[in-house]
């Protein structure tokens, strides 16, 4: 079964990475006081009343024509379109910005689900500043202070609301579902076409030829089975490659839905810290 999806937005420096590590239950993302830190986009896991969901933080949405800038913007973009739910945090103590207004622009167009988190009203004298986050159009602004946990839950409690059903697949209940991960270029694709004895799946030495998770379903001594062939998963630094732009968020989706799981290795460049960085999401 896919786990939905959040992504954590907002422009730099509101606390987005620190409401990330909370949501997660633990510091996956790095929290400093300036901008810009959270460069890419990190996933990890979340649960909130018994529904698990990945969870994506994201750099800083900044307008701007500077390349780390323009990078950012388009992880969150990228992150944007992976999620289910969005939530959309902004600084309680700063009010309502020029940024923030661009940023809730941008989620206008998504037509995706948002949630507005109203970060660092840490005292209930601050409840009369949410007032001027209406103005942004979101919807009703939800109080809460990363740095002590407080409103967390009432922000899942809305993220949940949003979530879609889960509609399983197509295939049989008892169809063994086997996915392959692994690093870009190791031989996935023609690993999958051995086993079927078949040219089904692209095939070259171009890195990143894969770039959504391919269902092959096939039968053997009367038993089903599907073989889903995922794009290569690279170092974060490296996602925003564009022939890869959600690879590895697919290739999780696929893992949590497989069976059985078959890490594929470069055999003539041995094991490296890559691939077991990879067998962890195994």
């Amino acid at each position: 079964m896919s786990k939905p999806v959040i992504a954590i937005v907002g422009r730099p420096n509101v606390g987005k990475s620190t409401i990330f590590n909370r949501i997660v239950g633990e510091r996956v993302a790095i929290v400093e006081d300036r901008p810009g830190v959270t460069r890419d986009r990190i996933y990890s896991h979340g649960e909130w009343l018994n529904r698990e969901f990945n969870v994506i933080d994201t750099g800083g949405i900044e307008i701007g024509d500077e390349p780390l800038l323009v990078q950012m913007r388009a992880q969150a973009e990228l992150a944007i379109k992976e999620a289910d739910v969005i939530i959309f945090i902004v600084n309680g103590r700063e009010g309502v910005t020029a940024a923030d207004q661009e940023v809730a622009k941008l989620l206008f167009r998504s037509k995706k689900p948002v949630v507005l988190g109203v970060n660092k009203i840490d005292h209930p004298d601050m409840q009369e500043e949410l007032y001027e986050f209406y103005s942004l159009g979101i919807g009703d602004p939800i109080p809460i202070s990363g740095a002590h946990g407080l409103g967390l839950g009432d922000l899942l409690d809305a993220c949940v609301e949003h979530f879609p059903e889960d509609e399983g697949d197509d295939y049989a209940e008892d169809t063994i579902r086997i996915s392959l991960i692994g690093r870009p270029n190791v031989g996935k694709s023609s690993l999958v076409n051995a086993m079927l004895g078949e040219e089904r799946v692209i095939v070259s030495n171009i890195p990143g030829t894969t770039r959504d998770a391919i269902d092959t379903a096939f039968s053997r001594d009367d038993q089903e089975y599907v073989l889903i062939d995922t794009a290569g998963m690279r170092k974060r630094g490296k996602v925003y490659e564009s022939t890869e732009k959600y690879s590895v968020l697919r290739s999780l989706k696929a893992i949590e839905r497989s069976d059985v799981v078959l890490v594929v290795l470069n055999g003539e460049e041995g094991i490296i810290e890559q691939d077991k960085k990879i067998a962890g999401y195994a």
